[in-house]
């Protein structure tokens, strides 16, 4: 849906469905990385206990114990050895978060801690570890449960503009501060 909406015409948008398989997403991420090196990834999961649209704050490397769809699971239970315990968005998410909402569009917006360990917590993670913090997740509930793919698409064309406008915001203040 979003790929139809696009984004504003500044931005280049890419569209990759991601299979729930930890060995791909650990080839993947980063062969996606290294070929478009994006200001910022926004990875789109769906959850089955979701009702909102759910902002990620963070990825965990640690603690992945099901077995994805080719029943495989990492024998270390985690992302990237040796790696942080947590990493968070360099994106503030309560800040998209507030900004979304304030566009009163008919979806309801919400902030989490905890991306689930299982394939989206992991597919963060690893993106977050391959970008330094400059990528983000959003969870979205099963389509009908309560919104449609229009308003889903919409919701994620919003928040995907706030994010990038809060990171180039971000950056001004950060390239201020380095030339005073």
């Amino acid at each position: 849906e979003l790929e139809k909406l696009g984004l504003r015409d500044d931005v280049d948008l890419h569209v990759y469905e991601v299979p729930v398989e930890y060995q791909t997403v650990q080839r993947l991420i980063p062969a996606l990385w290294k070929k478009h090196s994006p200001q910022l990834v926004v990875h789109v999961g769906v959850s089955g206990m979701a009702t909102t649209v759910t902002l990620e704050k963070c990825g965990h490397n640690v603690g992945y114990k099901g077995l994805d769809n080719c029943r495989f699971c990492p024998g270390s239970q985690c992302c990237i050895e040796g790696g942080p315990e947590c990493i968070d968005s360099i994106i503030d998410m309560d800040a998209v978060c507030r900004r979304v909402s304030a566009l009163g569009l008919d979806v309801t917006v919400t902030i989490s801690k905890d991306a689930g360990r299982y394939l989206c917590d992991f597919t963060y993670y690893t993106s977050l570890y391959q970008s330094r913090g400059r990528s983000a997740f959003v969870h979205v509930p099963p389509l009908g449960k309560p919104y449609s793919a229009e308003q889903l698409g919409r919701a994620l064309q919003a928040i995907i503009e706030e994010m990038l406008d809060v990171l180039e915001h971000s950056e001004d203040k950060i390239n201020c501060q380095h030339e005073h």
